[in-house]
């Protein structure tokens, strides 16, 4: 069961009444009432994405280029050129499959952070590999985006192992409900995914302060890899992390969604992607159940609000 940190809430009944939200409960009583599957292309494409963010003033990562078909792959040095380091993503993928980081190269040889060396048939490969659909939603063939590489903040470098650490935000109706800074592991392979073993820090909503951390839905004080206390853990500019998550509400339409933030050490708060389906893993790292929180939002937040003033009632300055 996917709620270990609620081993004590043993039966369906008690879950419900503490607010935690299943996945049927999320299906059908949150994504179908309040995402129109028309809308989904909008955060599915990260290409699209980046363009309908960059148009409202979302900070994103700049992009590079995009390769669509099978001849232009062989271009890939003159696409980058002028760039010592970029990122090759599926424009349809998720969960960070078939994202390659490359910090360095020459014509013939690739090197990702971990100082692994890739030839360049094997980065040809790979994005063959992304257009073929290996790694994107469905299987459907996909287009390979490539952007500039992300430089985090020093202030994560100890909470973080060879991965970008980002955070996300569960939105609701435009209101930021939840949130949840995701680092990296040596387990997860240096993504910030909690199914693969990166660590999962709760932050309060209203602060961006940490609540408690878990890995493999487990709770954990310090991070597995460099000891750091995790509850030491701060974000900075916070309330831009919540506005540009708000703002994905505005651009996308979408009543329920997860954004991903990064923070860049130069450029600030920026949007990777948007995220239709956000899972509910989020639950756990806060401990503290959805259903509830977004029941709050229901009967208690008032509309008509643009994103600012949105944040602004969440952080209480708007009464």
């Amino acid at each position: 069961m996917m709620f270990g940190w609620f081993s004590s809430l043993a039966s369906p009944k008690r879950l419900k009444e503490a607010g935690v939200m299943g996945m049927n409960d999320r299906n059908y009583s949150i994504i179908a009432k309040y995402n129109k599957r028309c809308l989904y292309p909008l955060v599915d494409d990260k290409v699209q994405t980046k363009i309908l963010a960059n148009k409202i003033g979302i900070n994103t990562p700049h992009m590079i280029g995009v390769i669509k078909y099978q001849y232009q792959v062989k271009n890939i040095l003159s696409i980058v050129s002028g760039h010592k380091e970029f990122v090759v993503k599926p424009a349809h993928g998720s969960g960070g499959q078939g994202v390659l980081v490359i910090r360095s190269y020459t014509p013939d040889s690739f090197e990702t952070p971990s100082g692994r060396k890739i030839s360049f048939k094997e980065l040809y490969q790979h994005i063959s590999n992304i257009l073929s659909g290996l790694y994107s939603l469905g299987g459907k063939y996909d287009v390979a985006l490539i952007e500039e590489l992300v430089h985090f903040s020093d202030i994560f470098k100890n909470f973080s192992y060879q991965g970008i650490p980002d955070v996300r935000v569960i939105v609701y109706k435009g209101f930021p409900a939840m949130s949840m800074m995701r680092l990296s592991t040596a387990a997860s392979g240096g993504r910030a995914n909690l199914h693969q073993g990166a660590v999962g820090v709760g932050l309060d909503i209203k602060t961006g302060l940490p609540l408690r951390a878990v890995m493999y839905n487990k709770p954990i004080l310090k991070q597995p890899d460099t000891g750091a206390d995790l509850m030491d853990l701060r974000v900075p500019f916070w309330r831009e992390h919540l506005e540009i998550a708000s703002l994905g509400y505005d651009m996308t339409g979408l009543g329920y969604m997860g954004a991903d933030i990064v923070l860049d050490r130069d450029r600030g708060p920026m949007m990777l992607e948007l995220n239709a389906r956000p899972g509910l893993a989020i639950q756990i790292a806060n401990g503290i159940g959805l259903a509830g929180r977004l029941k709050e939002i229901d009967k208690t937040y008032p509309s008509g609000l643009n994103a600012q003033e949105r944040v602004d009632y969440v952080l209480g300055r708007l009464k």
